[in-house]
């Protein structure tokens, strides 16, 4: 048995590097041969120096994705097939409790993990980002933003893994559901407090300065049915000239969020369309159904990591004399996020559709698509993105449609419209 766990986790681990190394061999192949092509409907914005440019930045993009999967993927098979059998049998024979085994346990595998990708976010930050004209952070707030993350992760997991490891001590036949139940309500809490308590650790958030775009936005609001407030604009510019919005929060703390490089860059119109865009994953409750997947998807899975963490076989198959709770945590781990990379399809299918109900709603609430086209079109431009990218990386990979597919599909709607 234990040689047959060993081996589907092999099967996993190399047939995700595998198709993930296709991919993007697929992704710059289709790129080197359509890449000098600009697509019809962005003649009217896209130079050929530009779209030189797009190439050269997704190149670069995808040869460093690459390496960065190749070292994490060694350094992973390094730590489970090397040190996991000694940190397992060092932490059972200094015989402390379990919950502070459990926290040197994951903390040690986060210090190992950050440490390996660290030199690979220095270079995308300070050195592909800047050749790009992108990067505008300095030394001293990408240190702070580092300190910062890694403070608030390590409060995240000491409360995660301390109150698991306390109902596997105190309420061993039914651990999973009560993990299952703070798991749910710590999820919960999270997005209710990530935009006013988190997210302005990092940025300023103030409501939109411009007082004629505010009052657009009151009128789209009204004609959503919408109350006239969480409209925010963040000083992303001090980190990034790349352009974006964003929704984020339930409850009272949901807001909607526009970067000041997108403000700076486009008209009120625009700006106004993608606003309705972003007001139609709101009316439509994209959070709320992704959210109620995930609760109802993480109670099967709870149920399963209770059985599976008592299969001793699991342990020995990965030279583990001991049997820790929070060794099985991992190891399960390591199954479900190799096999989880073949089910990426299902939910990127599911947020392409979204993004499609949104581009439908924020055409209905407008009334035209044209600025969202346009608005779209210089979001392309402006962060340089991949205009043709190969329709199977697509699959794996886009949560949103590919920019051609999606202004082709809010043409329609205005063709519909005009010829009725």
């Amino acid at each position: 048995m234990e040689k047959i766990l060993v081996a589907v986790f092999l099967i996993l681990f190399i047939g995700r590097m595998a198709l993930r190394y296709v991919l993007q061999w697929l992704n710059t192949r289709h790129l080197k041969t359509h890449g000098r092509e600009i697509p019809p409907v962005f003649r009217d914005e896209i130079d050929e120096a530009t779209l030189h440019r797009m190439v050269d930045y997704t190149f670069d993009q995808s040869r460093l994705e690459s390496r960065e999967h190749l070292v994490g993927d060694m350094i992973e098979l390094a730590v489970i097939f090397l040190l996991l059998p000694v940190a397992i049998g060092w932490l059972a024979s200094i015989h402390i409790h379990l919950i502070a085994q459990a926290l040197i346990f994951f903390a040690g595998l986060a210090i190992i993990s950050g440490a390996a990708g660290l030199p690979f976010d220095i270079y995308h930050t300070f050195v592909l980002e800047k050749k790009y004209g992108f990067s505008t952070i300095t030394w001293k707030l990408w240190l702070m933003d580092l300190f910062k993350s890694v403070l608030i992760s390590a409060i995240l997991m000491t409360i995660i893994v301390s109150a698991l490891m306390l109902f596997v001590l105190y309420l061993p036949q039914s651990w999973w559901f009560w993990g299952w139940v703070f798991f749910t309500l710590f999820q919960l809490t999270l997005l209710w407090l990530y935009p006013v308590l988190i997210a302005p650790l990092f940025n300023k958030f103030e409501p939109v300065r411009d007082a004629e775009l505010r009052g657009k936005i009151l009128a789209l609001l009204a004609r959503a049915g919408l109350e006239a407030k969480g409209i925010y604009q963040v000083d992303e510019g001090k980190r990034s000239r790349h352009t974006n919005a964003y929704f984020t929060g339930i409850g009272k703390t949901k807001r909607i969020v526009l970067y000041d490089t997108l403000l700076a860059s486009h008209t009120h119109e625009e700006i106004v369309s993608v606003l309705a865009h972003e007001i139609g994953h709101w009316k439509k409750k994209h959070i709320l159904k992704q959210l109620a997947f995930m609760v109802i998807a993480s109670l099967f899975l709870f149920y399963f990591v209770y059985f599976a963490t008592g299969f001793l076989p699991l342990y020995r198959a990965f030279g583990i004399d001991h049997t820790p709770v929070y060794a099985g945590l991992f190891l399960i781990s390591l199954y479900l996020g190799a096999a989880g990379f073949f089910l990426a399809p299902l939910g990127t299918a599911i947020t392409r559709h979204f993004e499609r109900e949104a581009d439908r709603m924020a055409y209905e609430l407008t009334g035209t698509s044209r600025p969202m086209i346009i608005a779209l079109k210089r979001l392309a431009r402006d962060n340089l993105s991949n205009l043709h990218p190969h329709p199977w990386y697509v699959i794996f990979y886009y949560s949103h449609p590919p920019l051609t597919e999606r202004i082709e599909y809010l043409q329609a709607m205005d063709y519909k419209k005009e010829n009725v």
